[in-house]
This record gives structure tokens, C-alpha cells and sequence, in this order.
């Protein structure tokens, strides 16, 4: 009963190296796969944030860990997930309620690879093994994403059922929040942190952006259908989430889930060259460019841009460059340097009808491409700068109320982007 694009998936894509443990029967409706690395202090917290969802809900739903690291991992963090794996084997009777497996990625024999392991293959290898566990006759299952120190509400479960049932688009991004940390100073480091991750999906927005929304990898979800429809997840050992979703958004499109929040962890952590823990430790070191912001004229010029193709699907790529040029000089240099000239010719010639030309575009001036004009521009004319300059602007541009420091303005963020 596994459809067409599933098994041709797992044909030339799937990960065989490894095996699931603990009850998995091919009858569910859905999974949650949770990557697990040097996490035994935490991991059994998130999986208690779970098991408080209905019974109903999670009766038919895999709960999968992935317990994992690399060949040449710390020896604390082998002695770590060899304890988690104990846990695991043992059982818990608190969570009697999840139909719990896990994936040993971490024994001798079995841990992933020194080159091309890390996050994001721990993530494949849950889902390309959960795949022939879900039950496509009776549902579409879905494939939700989660990490071992990450919390979710009782309603966690069931926003995401109703969310699908919903939409046509075949991926979710889930509202986030981080979790308190103990002390004031980190607090206001992690505010600033999800300040800047905010004020970049607004500018995106302001933009008209079809990238305007959050890469969180603990927050994302999508159809099982859909996951093996576009390639599946990339084995990066960070950014992966940002690039699933850019994807993933290309095949079968992405769309902002609401009735519930995440809650991710703030802990400083350097296993990843950015991202929360990067920031976090960076931040609490001291480091003033930790968390710089991007101005709002950046943004502006980005949707000149955009408004510029499409309004002009006729036009040709001479002509594109000079009004690029007219816009900014440095939006000019950037184009010349993505290759746009030739990208666009070859675009309107594959693609007459101008939706799809539009389509088109928006596949190959991505989610990275956008971000990397950003990055450029403010690399060059526009200098990142702290909140204080950057959102008070950026909160008109988006029509906010005006808001003082960085709890305020964060606060208002939230409202806007849990409401969406």
C-alpha cells in the first residue's frame, strides 16, 4: 500500500544502514522523529511534553528517537547516548501512553559517519525508516519533527491534525518560543537572539517575500507523501532545516501552522557553527556582533525587486538589469554575481504562461538567494546595526504599534507571528 513516490523514495534514497527497535507497526498515522544527541538529562522531558497530548492522538502516532552521533564524537557524548539507549531499552512507565521506538545510531557499528554526519541525517534516518511504518490507505500520514530538548503544549498534536486537514500546502512551520532560561543575562541574550530570527520573517514579509517564514528545525512538519515527493532530508550537519524547507516549499509548498507553540531550548551549545546555541554562546562570551540586525532599507529594496519582476514577466534580462541597477547599484552587482541574466532567458523561455514563470523565479531566487542579497546588502551600503535602529522602522514598515527595547518589541513580534 505505500504510494508511487514513497517507495521509488526509499528505493534510490533510503538509508539501510540502520534499523528501528522498540514496537513500530506499519499502521500509523503519523511520526514524530526526534534526533537525540548526548540529550539523557533532557530527552525524557520533551517525551513527558508529548505524552500529555490526548490518548486519541497519540494511540496511532510513532514516536521515533534517533539516537546518534559521529564516528569521532566526544567520548562524553558516546558514554552519553550509550546511557540514553539504556533508558530507552528499559522503558518508562510515565510514558507508557507513546508507542515509543528508537533508532541505535550511536553503538559501535552502527554510528554515523566521521565525514557527512550530524543533524540533519539523524533527521533522514528517522523518516526514511518511519516511512514504510505509516498507514497511507487510511490517513495521510504526516512526518513532524522535533528535538530531544524541546517542549510542546497538550494541544501540540492536535493543532497539527487540524492544520493539515486544512491546507493544501504540504509543509508546516509550527509558532516557537524559546524556554526561560535560569538567568536574567541569558534571558536577554535568547530575546535577542529570537528577535533577530522575528525581524528577519517580518522584513521578509514587508518584502512579499514567498520565504517569509521561520527555519526552525524542532518546529517544522509535513505530509510523508510530500517529504519523499521532494528528495527528502539533506544530510547537512547544520542548516538543514532551512534547506528542507526551501525545498519542500519548491515541490509542495509551506505554510504557517497556529493553536500552538514550541518550545525550543536556549542553551549555549558549539556543536554547530550558528544558529541558537552558536549565538548563545557567542552572546554570553561577550561578543557584541553576536547578534547584529539587518536594516530595514535592505528589505525595501528587496521588494522593489520582486514588485519589479512581477510586474514586468515580459521583459527582458537588459532591461530587468538597468531597472535593477535604478533600485541599487549593489542589488545590480548581486545579480550579475547569482547569474540572473541567464537564469531569467532560460526561465521565460521554459515558461510561457506567467504564473508559472513567476513560480519559476521564485524556485530559483530561493529562500538562500534572498538571503544572501540581504546579506550583501548590508555587508556593502546598508551595515547591520543593533535593535534599537533597526526595529522601530521595521515595526511601522509592518504596521505594529511602536514598541521600546528588546522584550517589548519581541513581545509584539510574537503576537504578530503566533496570530498568522
Amino acid at each position: 500500500m505505500i504510494p508511487a513516490p514513497v517507495a521509488a523514495y526509499l528505493r534510490k534514497r533510503g538509508v539501510r544502514s540502520w534499523t528501528i527497535s522498540g514496537s513500530a507497526e506499519p499502521s500509523y498515522s503519523g511520526a514524530v522523529i526526534i534526533p537525540a544527541l548526548a540529550e539523557s538529562p533532557r530527552l525524557f522531558h520533551t517525551l513527558a511534553s508529548l505524552a500529555a497530548n490526548p490518548p486519541e492522538l497519540l494511540e496511532r502516532l510513532l514516536v521515533l528517537v534517533v539516537v546518534n552521533h559521529r564516528e569521532d564524537a566526544p567520548a562524553e557524548d558516546k558514554a552519553d547516548n550509550e546511557a540514553t539507549l539504556r533508558l530507552l531499552e528499559r522503558g518508562c512507565p510515565e510514558l507508557s501512553m507513546l508507542d515509543l521506538a528508537w533508532i541505535d545510531a550511536a553503538s559501535p557499528g552502527k554510528e554515523m559517519p566521521a565525514k557527512g554526519g550530524g543533524v540533519g541525517l539523524a533527521r533522514k534516518i528517522g523518516a526514511d525508516l518511519a516511512l514504510p511504518c505509516l498507514d497511507y490507505a487510511g490517513s495521510t500520514p504526516l512526518l513532524i519533527y522535533l528535538d530531544a530538548d524541546t517542549l510542546v503544549e497538550p494541544g501540540y498534536l492536535a493543532a497539527i491534525e487540524a492544520h493539515f486537514k486544512s491546507v493544501a500546502a504540504g509543509g508546516a512551520v509550527i509558532p516557537f518560543r524559546h524556554q526561560r532560561p535560569p538567568t536574567i543575562k541569558e534571558q536577554q541574550a535568547i530575546d535577542t537572539y529570537e528577535l533577530f530570527l522575528r525581524s528577519f520573517v517580518v522584513g521578509l514579509e514587508i518584502a512579499g517575500s514567498p520565504y517569509a517564514f521561520h527555519t526552525v528545525g524542532s518546529a517544522m512538519a509535513c505530509r510523508a507523501v510530500d517529504y519523499a515527493r521532494m528528495g527528502g532530508m539533506n544530510t547537512r550537519a547544520a542548516g538543514e532545516d532551512f534547506y528542507f524547507l526551501q525545498q519542500l516549499h519548491r515541490v509542495a509548498g509551506v505554510s504557517p501552522l497556529r493553536g500552538t507553540v514550541v518550545h525550543p531550548s536556549p542553551r549555549a551549545s558549539h556543536r554547530v557553527p550558528f544558529g541558537t546555541g552558536r549565538s548563545m554562546s557567542r552572546t554570553l562570551a561577550g561578543d557584541e556582533q553576536a547578534v547584529v540586525f539587518h536594516r530595514p532599507e535592505c528589505f525595501l529594496i528587496l521588494k522593489e525587486w520582486l514588485t519589479l519582476i512581477a510586474g514586468n514577466p515580459d521583459a527582458d534580462s537588459p532591461l530587468l538589469m538597468d531597472r535593477a541597477a535604478e533600485l541599487s547599484p549593489q542589488l545590480a552587482i548581486y545579480l550579475v554575481q547569482a547569474g540572473f541574466s541567464e537564469a531569467w532567458s532560460r526561465l521565460r523561455q521554459n515558461n510561457k504562461c506567467p504564473m508559472s514563470l513567476r513560480k519559476a523565479f521564485h524556485d530559483w531566487f530561493d529562500g538562500l538567494k534572498t538571503m544572501k542579497l540581504i546579506h550583501h546588502l548590508s555587508a556593502t551600503i546598508f551595515p547591520c546595526c543593533g535593535p534599537d535602529q533597526a526595529l522601530p522602522e521595521l515595526l511601522k514598515l509592518a504596521g505594529e504599534p511602536s514598541a521600546a527595547g528588546v522584550t517589548e518589541q519581541l513581545e509584539a513580534l510574537q503576537r504578530r507571528q503566533f496570530a498568522r
